[in-house]
């Protein structure tokens, strides 16, 4: 079967995939591979497997990852501490563990009655372990409850979408399971068509406009937050509220504070606009000027 035959994911009315992206997804699918997406923070990662979700219509799980996560937890939760509290104070038959036994987010997959797609969202925040943890459930599909004897076997493979910061390397051994998609940042051409699918009415010149300062502004050296994809769109909506004259966006910078969350980078963005001889309206600089 081709590529072409097997593709079914084309991206969604409110999320544009690449072709490139389009085929990793798809390619995931067919193969039952897990799909592993790095990119800076605000790519879309995690609005990637929503948009999975929406455009194969399946049901979407999340799992979050913290830094406390074990790869248990997405299995199943013995509540031993309710258990105690019901045999000391409740009127509850505490003889069967099964009462006291919560799926996980990778358990509720398996069991679901329908394919669904499950999100495991951050994966680097967790333990270095925590991937290798997994190896062994997601190739099985299956995993036990020594507490109760129980197999819980997947009645369908979920779509598995697997989220990554790189604030840490992940094993070889995960790696090779994964199906690997890398998602750039956007350009300025492909940029303007994600505002577009949410402000469809937008002046011209004020998207230009807008998207000049945005990309001039992440263009600066030492930022510690580079603004995302989620505060141009805020920035966006700031700058239409405000009736903003979009030949002031760039020698005014607007409503900075929507685009730059740290102090240290926001000064760096003043310092930056005065060393090029623009001005600001005030003298004194205020985030949400």
């Amino acid at each position: 079967m081709g590529l072409k035959q097997m593709m079914t994911f084309t991206g969604t009315k409110d999320y544009i995939a690449s072709e490139e992206l389009q085929n990793s997804v798809n390619i995931a699918v067919a193969l039952g591979r897990p799909l592993l997406i790095k990119g800076e923070p605000g790519t879309g990662k995690t609005m990637l497997a929503r948009s999975i979700a929406e455009g194969l219509n399946k049901r979407l799980l999340i799992w979050n990852i913290k830094s406390t996560t074990k790869a248990k937890d997405g299995l199943y939760i013995y509540d031993t501490v309710q258990r105690l509290y019901d045999s000391q104070f409740g009127d509850h038959d505490v003889s069967d563990i099964r009462h006291y036994i919560k799926l996980g987010k990778l358990g509720e997959a398996f069991i679901s009655p329908e394919q669904v797609v499950l999100l495991i969202d951050e994966i680097d925040k967790a333990d270095i372990e925590f991937p290798n943890d997994l190896l062994w459930e997601l190739d099985i599909m299956s995993f036990d409850i020594p507490e109760t004897g129980e197999t819980i076997t997947a009645k369908h493979r979920p779509i598995v979408v697997i989220t990554s910061n790189a604030e840490k390397e992940l094993p070889d051994a995960f790696l090779r399971r994964c199906i690997f998609h890398y998602i750039a940042f956007p350009d300025e051409e492909l940029m303007a068509e994600i505002v577009r699918v949410h402000y469809p009415d937008l002046e011209k010149k004020l998207l230009e406009e807008t998207l000049k300062a945005f990309y001039w502004v992440r263009s600066i050296n030492g930022l510690q937050k580079k603004p995302s994809t989620s505060e141009l769109l805020d920035w966006v909506q700031a700058l239409v509220v405000g009736g903003i004259n979009p030949d002031k966006i760039c020698s005014e910078l607007p409503f900075l504070g929507v685009l730059i969350k740290k102090d240290r980078d926001f000064y760096a963005v003043l310092q930056r606009l005065n060393n090029q001889g623009m001005q600001r309206k005030a003298s004194t600089p205020s985030l949400w000027r």
